[in-house]
């Protein structure tokens, strides 16, 4: 930075940022720029309210690589970031130095890194950049494995004994004696000690050096009776290998604890409660506590690391204390679990008192009465009630990869925890599946779900637990206290009634008032379902009087977008949950019953803890998405209603209003009334009135055999003949054997002979047929497939045809487009199904080999499914202008390949989750949801005009604008639960910090807290306070504008010129880059 700009006297910018200009922005510099890309502009921009940037200082050139980015007065911080990060990509920067250009007042560096590499760094391969530096490492490298340059003969310390020691953990210590090194480390003694023994290091343990561990006593006291450990060989495992020390305890009464004690007081968490040979320390277990949370290790892969650092060689025997390490785990990990809910600071109760549930993390934004509801809400007046945004949305679902093998029994492994998280209690779940034990699922009435068909499945041999079953907060997916448990066959109903009901009831839900219940068997599940819960329990929060519960899960019936009150809600929390947990499996299915459940509830907690951590992020971004859509989605409906009668929208409004009311006895919207038209069925009907036209002596055939109808529907056969043909022949290659090619050969000449037998039926019917095959006929050979048949559609205007001919393919191609559609429909569907049975329940290579094969077979169906609605649509189109229809190109749209996409899941196509990367699974997951309308045209199928159209188009049309009625209403819905969620999670964390201050101050106000136990107290409470005064004051910053952006798409809402005029400044921003509001200042 120039000296003359640090000087200046102006304030210190809080936000500035370095922004390079291209040659096309203004310059500050006498010096002409030479290259955007090698020569750069720096200036220094000063962060506006309005999102633009002020000139604030004049920087110096830099010679550093930069993107050619122009400076752009309405750029957001976020995008001057993004476009610093792209340079750092590009050209090989330290990431550390985009941080310092946007968060520290420091220019560029002065030299390019890359400069001299004669490759941008963009098109560089991995390390190129590195790879010339390769023998400077390596000489380093090697060096450090001898003493160094000039090593001293004696200890620098002590100038006595000579330096043959080194530690591998302190910075650059140097050498030193033994006695030194000794004296250096005792307060050090798991740091890793090395000895020259006149040719390299080798390896020798501080105890070999009389280093002992003193418990029980002061720093640098020495107990002059101290109890050595039995054996004298106390082994600490930490984090950098496991280790062998001398440990002395207490003996002299200065210290009147036991040994557990005096080995907590120093961070070191003993094996046994009984003279303990073995600890492990305290950061060891919050390293394996956060590494498993974040890349689920498990703790015989953590201590098989921690053995081989201590020697990769197998020449020294390491002491194995694996069993002992996964024992201080578990407990360890038990511990934190209390000490973070509480437990510790109950005034009341011990931890074996802690009630069900009571150790789970909630959810913030959920309703919990008498923690984050507002004053007086159930006091509301009904006319004015928003009961919606008061509901609780709930969502079922199982996994069947967290199996667990028959090991161990819940006698030999009961786990620490009593239900006090997220697993139920064990023995009351047991007796309540006793009473089910000979119970036969029914089978689904509704699709093939095999959730429901397969219930009754047994796990396989040797294991116990089938999967595990979960309850999750549907719109913020987490795991909800006393809702999973383990599944022993399948999905049955009496396992997720158990957990659904104490779901309920450990939270003391019972004055809530609307449930929204998300589960992908909804349909058959909610049958019976408060008969059975009602023997559960008659006093269950869903059986009271006065609750509104609705059940998701059919595609009209009971989806979300066509729910009131849903929102934006999808229902697939549960599906995204198991994506973090399913790593686990192959651990925890080796463990016992008690250690299994005890490990899922601690990882269900921190997926918990990362959820409640990321609101400000999640719930902002579900209001960024409601409000972008809002005005367009509302807007469009409007201007879908103006193009329809006015009383029939009327109409049409009444009924579904009486739906949302009553939807048990009112008809559904959403589902179509009128059948959809078949070619079988209109052949028929067209057979029918030409019997009836013959009956009346208006016969108007031209041949004895083939009448008008047949005719017709004799030429869209031979076109799906073609294309079957030509499907086949894609398949040939040079290499094809002859039999394969003599088979396709005998197929095409048959085909070609029933086309010419077919031209000579049609020349009776469109004589002039003749003229234009003689005039498309050349000397280049076409292939059978490929021959025009001339039907109506393929003349169009070329030559007079009989109208008549054209309605009867109007008739048959609009009934071939809606059955390709069905086809395509049912296609898709069953992808989805065979593909999720493959991936939860097919192990082995055979029964995946017959899959991929259905797969194979599945796919063939919809290419031609495809294939068929595209040439339907060309010929209806052409006979729509033949017939003066219109409309047509808005109700048969354009099939592209991506909208053929299945509609309620992800449409993985054939690649398994676990091999796609994480772009491949979030535009899985973009495309998923009917809410976002991301959902393909083609389940959604109608026009924006009701004229020239068949009964069944004009039903699908209603459907139609009802779907559009309901996506706006689920906008305005998730507006307003969205702000409302905001609102209950601020009220839940001023809660939450005055629940901590209230428990701490109760727990010292108890006889027999020692002072050093009270300070600790109230620190943690505080401490845990001041986390939830930092969450709510971050989340509430993050929010800051909400307000204000709800009233302005409000206003587009009722304004569409306002709505428009903003999409076109959007559009206009994006095409130019303006630096006319751009001021500068003085230097």
């Amino acid at each position: 930075m120039p000296k003359d700009a640090g000087k200046s006297k102006k304030p210190k910018i809080k936000m500035s940022t370095y922004v390079p200009t291209t040659i096309t922005g203004p310059s500050f510099s006498d010096e002409p720029q030479q290259s955007s890309f090698r020569s750069i502009q720096t200036t220094k921009f000063k962060s506006l309210q309005s999102g633009g940037f002020k000139v604030a200082t004049k920087a110096a050139p830099s010679g550093l690589c930069a993107p050619d980015v122009a400076v752009n007065d309405s750029r957001t911080t976020e995008e001057i970031l993004a476009a610093w990060i792209d340079a750092r990509d590009d050209h090989g920067w330290d990431p550390a130095y985009t941080d310092s250009f946007l968060d520290r007042d420091l220019p560029p560096p002065m030299e390019d890194p890359e400069e001299g590499t004669g490759v941008p760094a963009s098109k560089q391969t991995t390390g190129q950049g590195w790879t010339k530096h390769i023998d400077k490492y390596l000489r380093h490298l090697i060096t450090l494995e001898g003493r160094g340059v000039h090593p001293p003969t004696a200890c620098p310390a002590c100038n006595i004994q000579p330096a043959a020691y080194r530690c591998m953990c302190c910075d650059n210590m140097g050498l030193l004696c033994g006695e030194c090194i000794k004296q250096t480390h005792s307060y050090l003694p798991l740091h890793r000690i090395q000895r020259w023994n006149g040719h390299f290091f080798v390896r020798v343990p501080l105890k070999s050096l009389g280093l002992r561990i003193q418990l029980g006593h002061a720093r640098g006291e020495v107990c002059p009776k101290p109890d050595t450990a039995w054996g004298d060989d106390f082994v600490i495992i930490d984090v950098d290998g496991v280790h062998t020390l001398g440990v002395d305890y207490c003996a002299c009464g200065a210290s009147t604890k036991d040994q557990v004690s005096q080995l907590l007081d120093r961070r070191l968490y003993p094996a046994t409660t009984i003279n303990p040979k073995s600890a492990a320390t305290f950061r060891v277990l919050e390293v394996f506590e956060l590494l498993q949370y974040e890349s689920k290790v498990s703790p015989y892969e953590l201590y098989n690391t921690l053995s081989r650092l201590t020697d990769n060689t197998g020449i020294v025997e390491v002491k194995d204390r694996y069993p002992s390490f996964l024992r201080m785990v578990h407990e360890w990990r038990h511990l934190k679990l209390l000490k973070r809910h509480m437990r510790g600071h109950d005034p009341e109760r011990s931890a074996a008192e802690t009630k069900e549930g009571e150790c789970a993390l909630l959810c913030p934004p959920c309703p919990h009465p008498g923690i984050n509801m507002p004053e007086g809400w159930q006091d509301e007046p009904e006319e004015t009630r928003i009961s919606y945004i008061h509901a609780i949305n709930l969502a079922l679902d199982a996994c069947f990869r967290l199996k667990r093998k028959d090991v161990s029994s819940d006698k030999a492994d009961p786990g620490l925890s009593k239900g006090f998280a997220y697993f139920v209690h064990n023995q009351k779940f047991d007796e309540f599946l006793k009473q089910h034990e000979d119970e036969v699922e029914p089978k689904s009435t509704c699709s093939r779900h095999d959730a429901v068909n397969l219930a009754d499945v047994s796990p396989g041999q040797g294991y116990a637990a089938s999967g595990v079953a979960t309850v999750e907060c549907a719109r913020h997916n987490m795991k909800r206290p006393s809702a999973v448990c383990d599944l022993q066959k399948g999905e049955r109903y009496c396992n997720m009634d158990f957990i659904f009901h104490w779901g309920l009831v450990v939270l003391a839900l019972g004055v809530l008032q609307t449930f929204y219940i998300s589960y992908d068997i909804a349909c058959q599940w909610s049958k019976y379902l408060m008969e059975r819960i009602a023997k559960i329990d008659p006093r269950s929060p869903i059986l009271r009087g006065g609750s509104k519960s609705r059940f998701m899960a059919c595609q009209t019936k009971f989806a979300f977008m066509f729910t009131p009150g849903a929102g934006l809600g999808d229902g697939e929390a549960p599906e995204r949950g198991w994506g973090e947990a399913n790593p686990l499996a192959p651990s925890t299915r080796e463990m016992g019953p008690g250690t299994r459940r005890d490990t899922l509830d601690f990882n269900f907690g921190d997926y918990n803890w990362r959820k409640i951590t990321d609101l400000g992020s999640s719930l902002g971004k579900k209001m960024d998405t409601a409000l972008s859509k809002l005005a367009e989605n509302t807007i469009a409906h409007q201007e879908l209603e103006e193009t329809l009668d006015s009383g029939k929208v009327k109409a049409w409004t009444e009924a579904m209003v009486a739906w949302e009311r009553q939807p048990e006895i009112n008809p559904n919207p959403f589902e179509m009334t009128v059948i959809v038209p078949t070619q079988a069925a209109v052949r028929k009907a067209l057979a029918d009135e030409e019997a009836a036209a013959i009956s009346a002596g208006a016969d108007t055939s031209l041949s004895p055999d083939i009448s008008p109808s047949v005719l017709i529907s004799r030429g869209i056969d031979l076109e799906a003949e073609q294309r079957a043909l030509k499907t086949e022949m894609k398949k040939t290659w040079t290499h094809s054997r002859d039999r394969e090619l003599t088979r396709i050969q005998l197929r095409s000449n048959a085909l070609v002979r029933r086309i010419e037998a077919w031209y000579q039926v049609l020349q009776l019917y469109i004589p002039s047929t003749i003229f234009l095959r003689q005039k498309a006929s050349g000397t280049k050979t076409i292939a059978p497939y490929d021959l025009e048949l001339w039907l109506p559609s393929q003349i169009g205007k070329q030559a007079p045809i009989d109208d008549h001919l054209v309605q009867i393919e109007y008739k048959l191609r609009a009934a071939q487009a809606q059955e390709a559609l069905t086809t395509l429909r049912r296609c898709l569907q069953r992808r989805v199904t065979v593909y999720d049975l493959k991936k939860r329940w097919l192990r082995g290579q055979a029964p995946n080999t017959k899959a991929l094969n259905l797969l194979g077979n599945i796919e063939s169906q919809i290419a031609t499914a495809r294939d068929e609605y595209r040439q339907a649509r060309r010929a209806l189109l052409s006979l729509g202008g033949m017939l003066g229809k219109e409309g047509l190109e808005d109700f048969y749209r354009p099939l592209e390949d991506s909208d053929i996409r299945a509609m309620a899941v992800p449409d993985i196509e054939e690649k398994d989750e676990e091999t796609m990367t994480s772009k491949q699974k979030e535009k899985a997951k973009r495309r998923t949801h009917e809410t976002r309308r991301t959902i393909s045209w083609i389940w959604r199928h109608a026009s924006a005009s009701e004229d020239n159209h068949t009964e069944y188009e004009a039903e699908m049309i209603k459907v139609e604008w009802a779907k559009s009625r309901a996506r706006a209403a689920r906008y305005h819905e998730e507006v307003k639960i969205v702000k409302e969620e905001m609102k209950r999670t601020v009220r839940f964390f001023v809660w939450k910090e005055n629940e901590w201050y209230k428990r701490a101050e109760a727990k010292r106000a108890q006889e027999g807290i020692d002072d050093a136990y009270s300070e600790g107290l109230q620190a943690y409470a505080k401490r845990q306070g001041a986390i939830c005064l930092g969450l709510r004051r971050k989340f509430e910053h993050m929010w800051t504008g909400v307000d204000d952006r709800i009233s302005e798409a409000m206003l587009e809402v009722t304004d569409a010129d306002r709505f428009y005029e903003r999409l076109r400044k959007e559009k206009s921003i994006s095409d130019t880059t303006t630096l006319d509001d751009v001021e500068m200042s003085s230097p």
